[in-house]
């Protein structure tokens, strides 16, 4: 597993959000017109890599990315390769469920 930390996370994904907007041949004030998202916040999202969580969203789906987003996010699938698999994670289910209604 790489790690990377969180500002640099953040400035990757601003420089990832520029390069689409620039491939899509938008300017700043298009972006910021089709996302509903303010021309002061993109522009400082683009410096500094700081924006908030919906304004994020809102440029990915004008720039692409948000379906993309979503699913990397989804839990891994399982691949059984026995029935003991099977019923070894049923009970591991059963067993998280009762821990929360505690």
């Amino acid at each position: 597993m790489v790690f990377i930390s969180p500002a640099k996370a953040q400035r990757k994904l601003a420089q990832s959000i520029r390069a689409r907007r620039l491939n899509l041949e938008l300017t700043q004030e298009g972006l910021a017109e089709r996302s509903g998202v303010a021309l002061s916040t993109l522009r400082k999202y683009e410096q500094k890599g700081v924006i908030s969580l919906n304004s994020f969203l809102k440029l990915l789906s004008v720039v692409g990315g948000l379906e993309e987003l979503v699913t990397s996010l989804e839990p891994p699938k399982i691949n059984f390769k026995t029935i003991d698999d099977v019923l070894k994670e049923n009970d591991n289910v059963a067993k998280r469920q009762r821990g929360r209604k505690k």
